[in-house]
C-alpha cells in the first residue's frame, strides 16, 4: 500500500475524498497539468533545441527565455536518457533471457527514472507564467476527410469493432512477488493496423491461487498507471479478495505515446477521428486479452474501467454480443461512466479548457455531424453482460463525465439498486474513496465469482 493509500485509509481520508478536492484537482489539471504537459511534449520533440521547442508549442520567446531554457532542455535530455536506459534494463530483465536477482528493484528503478522524467513538467513553470499556453496540439480532419477515410465503417460499424481474425502471440514476463501479490506484464502486437505498435498490460494476481477470476481494467484519459510513482490503485482491493487484475496500457499512452505528444493528448487533439481509432484499437486489444485469459483459466473474466475506460468497457461488452461466446465478458464494473462520449468530450469540465467544441467547429464539425459520428462510439444496445452482473459507481458532483449522463446510463441499463453506488463526490474523489469504502468492489467481486457457472459453460 502506498503512502497516499494509507493516508486515504486513515481518518484524514474522509476529509480528502470530498467535492472540495475535485475543485482543487480540476483547477490543477486545467491551469497547470495540461499546459505544462504541452510544454513537456514540446521538449520531447525539441531534442535540446530551444528554437524547435518554441516552434512546437508554439509561443514567441521572450528576451531571456532562450538562455533560461537551455539548461532545462539539457536536464530534460539527461532524464530522458536515464528513463530510456532504465526501461531497457527492465525490458532485458523481465522479457530477456538473462536472470536478474532483484526484479522488484529493477521495477523500482524504472519507476524512479520515469517519475523524474515526467516530473520535468515542473521545470517549465516559468515559461507558463504570464501567458497562455494551449493545452493541446491540434491535428483535426474535416468531416469530408474523415468520411473519405472511414466510408465503409460508417455503413458497417461492426467491422471496426470485430475481434481479430488471428490472435497475436501474447508474451508473459518474469514475475516478482510482494505484499500486494504477484506482479508481471503481458505484451503483444496490437491487432490495429492504425496503431502498429506493442500493447503492454500490467498484471497483479493473488498469491496462493493458481486459477483466480480476472478483471481487465481500462484507465481514463491521460492516466498512465504504469509510469508514475505512487499512483492510487483504486481496484487493488479486488486482488486482496482473490481477483487477478490486468491494467492495459491504452493507445497513445505510456510506452505508446507518439513523438512530440504527452499521454492521451493525441486522443483529444484528433477528435472525433482519433476517438474512433482509439476505441477500435482498444476494443480489439482487449479481445486479445480475453482470449489469452480463456486459454488459461476456467474462472470468470470481467471488464472494468474508470471514466473513458468505463465507456470503452461498456462498448466492448456491447459489441461482444456479436463475438464468439468465449470472448464475451462475464461481469462489468463501470466507475464514473457517461451515457454518451460527447457528454464528456463536449460538455464535460475538461472540454472547456481543451476547447474541443470550438476547435471542431473551425474545421466543419457542426453539432449534428459530431453527434452522427460519435453515435458509432455510443452503443444503444444492452451489453452482453446481464444487468445483475453490472456494477456502477457514480459521483453526484462529477463534472468531467457528468453525473446526469451517468444516471441516464444506469437507468437505461436497468441496473438493480444493489449494484448502483452513488456518492456525494466528484470525478476524482469517487475512485479515491474506493480505497476507503470498498463496498462497490466487494459487490463486483462477489458477482464476478458467482458467474463461475456461466464461465465454465463456455
Amino acid at each position: 500500500m502506498t503512502t497516499a493509500e494509507r493516508l486515504l485509509c486513515s481518518p484524514l481520508g474522509a476529509v480528502v475524498a470530498r467535492p472540495w478536492f475535485d475543485r482543487f484537482a480540476l483547477a490543477f489539471f486545467n491551469r497547470w497539468f495540461f499546459p505544462l504537459s504541452r510544454l513537456w511534449a514540446a521538449a520531447r520533440a525539441a531534442h535540446g533545441s530551444a528554437d524547435r521547442f518554441f516552434a512546437e508549442v508554439p509561443i514567441a520567446p521572450r528576451a531571456k527565455d532562450a538562455s533560461r531554457l537551455a539548461p532545462v532542455l539539457a536536464e530534460f535530455e539527461r532524464r530522458r536518457a536515464a528513463a530510456a536506459a532504465a526501461e531497457t534494463q527492465w525490458e532485458n530483465s523481465f522479457f530477456g533471457e538473462a536472470t536478474h536477482p532483484d526484479l522488484a528493484g529493477v521495477e523500482t528503478d524504472r519507476l524512479d527514472c520515469r517519475a523524474r522524467y515526467n516530473g520535468m513538467r515542473r521545470q517549465f513553470v516559468p515559461l507558463r507564467r504570464g501567458r497562455e499556453v494551449s493545452p493541446i496540439r491540434w491535428d483535426l480532419l474535416s468531416p469530408m476527410q474523415t468520411a473519405a477515410d472511414y466510408a465503409k465503417v460508417v455503413v458497417n460499424p461492426h467491422e471496426l469493432f470485430a475481434p481479430p481474425d488471428f490472435m497475436p502471440r501474447v508474451e508473459a514476463s518474469k514475475s516478482f512477488t510482494d505484499s500486494a501479490g504477484r506482479h508481471y506484464w503481458l505484451r503483444f502486437a496490437s491487432p490495429s493496423i492504425r496503431m502498429a505498435d506493442t500493447v503492454t498490460a500490467r498484471v497483479l494476481e493473488p498469491t496462493g491461487d493458481a486459477d483466480p477470476p480476472t478483471v481487465i481494467f481500462l484507465n481514463g484519459i491521460c492516466v498512465e498507471f504504469d509510469h508514475w510513482h505512487g499512483m492510487l490503485d483504486d481496484v487493488a482491493e479486488l486482488c486482496r479478495h482473490g481477483v487477478r487484475t490486468i491494467r492495459v496500457e491504452a493507445p497513445w499512452h505510456g510506452r505508446r505515446v507518439a513523438e512530440g505528444r504527452y499521454g492521451g493528448e493525441k486522443f483529444i487533439g484528433t477528435m472525433p477521428l482519433g476517438s474512433l481509432e482509439y476505441f477500435s484499437a482498444q476494443v480489439r486489444e482487449v479481445a486479445v486479452l480475453i482470449d489469452w485469459c480463456r486459454q488459461r483459466t476456467r474462472q470468470p473474466i470481467g471488464l472494468g474501467g474508470s471514466s473513458l475506460g468505463a465507456h470503452v468497457a461498456r462498448l466492448i461488452a456491447t459489441r461482444a454480443r456479436d463475438w464468439p461466446t468465449p470472448l464475451q465478458p462475464d461481469a462489468l464494473l463501470l466507475m464514473t461512466p457517461c451515457e454518451k462520449i460527447e457528454d464528456a468530450a463536449i460538455d464535460g469540465a475538461f472540454a472547456g479548457v481543451w476547447r474541443t467544441a470550438e476547435k471542431a467547429v473551425q474545421v466543419g464539425w457542426t453539432a449534428n455531424l459530431r453527434e452522427k459520428f460519435f453515435r458509432l462510439l455510443d452503443p444503444t444496445e444492452n451489453p452482453c453482460v446481464p444487468s445483475d452482473r453490472t456494477v456502477a459507481v457514480l459521483g453526484t458532483h462529477d463534472r468531467v463525465t457528468p453525473f446526469a449522463s451517468g444516471q441516464r446510463l444506469v437507468q437505461r441499463l436497468a441496473l438493480p439498486a444493489d449494484n448502483v453506488f452513488i456518492r456525494r463526490q466528484g470525478h476524482f474523489s469517487t475512485p479515491m474513496n474506493l480505497i476507503r469504502e470498498k463496498t462497490p468492489l466487494i459487490r463486483f467481486q462477489r458477482l464476478l465469482t458467482a458467474a463461475a457457472d456461466s464461465s465454465n459453460a463456455r
